[in-house]
């Protein structure tokens, strides 16, 4: 189920963008954070140049971690994306099964790099150093795995 039971929706905008997973960390840092080092990826997300693509899984993830004591400096921002922000710009990916032998060390991470490879997306967004180490093997699958501050917009063509 998706945090608090936002509805999820595509929304028109970015419809023809290119796919683009993030890992939780990387939503936080975008929108409760706003992490200097992921303002390139949240201007070309919030323009509509990729698509952020999320599962069920991700989302309930998304939504215990920000259930999580935070700190009264964020608390205002856990409700605005709780509210707003997941259901404006997740795009809802049905449920994934594994696309390939590709395997994450971490278990808990799999469904990122499964719902990637499975879409294709172009690229998974993760400071996670269990996914960034397959950063090789995936990209011989066509999937760059970096992390915010090396993600390189792809211009206003996608």
């Amino acid at each position: 189920m998706s945090p608090q039971g936002s509805p999820l929706q595509a929304h028109p905008a970015g419809a023809d963008a290119a796919a683009i997973v993030l890992d939780t960390n990387v939503v936080l840092d975008w929108w409760v954070f706003r992490d200097p080092r992921a303002a390139t990826l949240a201007a070309a997300l919030e323009g509509g140049q990729v698509r952020w693509h999320a599962s069920e899984a991700m989302l309930d993830e998304l939504g215990r971690v920000l259930a999580r004591p935070l700190g009264p400096r964020w608390d205002d921002r856990r409700e605005r994306v709780l509210a707003l922000e997941v259901a404006r710009h997740a795009h809802l990916a049905g449920p994934t099964r594994p696309t390939s032998d590709l395997r994450c060390a971490d278990p808990d991470d799999q469904k990122f790099l499964d719902l990637a490879l499975g879409l294709p997306a172009r690229w998974l967004v993760t400071r996670d150093r269990a996914l960034l180490v397959l950063a090789r093997p995936a990209a011989s699958r066509g999937l760059s795995v970096v992390p915010p501050e090396r993600w390189v917009s792809p211009g206003p063509a996608g």
